[in-house]
């Protein structure tokens, strides 16, 4: 199976929300929640955790993905991902990697 890659580099298998929502797994959703709200500084509840990828034009978004400026941006440029941009790496992308520096790491590898 080919790796899906979000627009910003996390990869959607290794997601906690996206094994949540793959396996239905309400304990699971309620764990991230609880993780995420600690870690980012938000409310963030077990029923926020849905996710088939920010990619997925479908319903079953993580909440944050309606609001996300990566995510806008990605899909307004038609990029595969932020790799493929040729603004690679702008000041969004570089925010977001203080607190996800493995998604620069494969972003750069995708970019070559």
């Amino acid at each position: 199976m080919n790796e899906m890659i979000a627009f910003c580099g996390s990869a959607c298998q290794q997601c906690d929300a996206f094994a949540a929502t793959r396996d239905d797994d309400d304990q699971k959703r309620a764990q991230v929640a609880q993780l995420w709200s600690k870690q980012y500084q938000a409310e963030i509840k077990a029923e926020d955790i849905n996710c088939q990828g920010c990619k997925s034009t479908g319903e079953i978004q993580f909440n944050y993905c309606h609001v996300c400026e990566i995510r806008k941006c990605a899909t307004q440029k038609d990029v595969q991902n932020c790799a493929r941009c040729d603004d690679y790496s702008c000041e969004k992308l570089d925010k977001f990697f203080e607190i996800a520096p493995e998604n620069k790491k494969r972003l750069d590898a995708i970019r070559g």
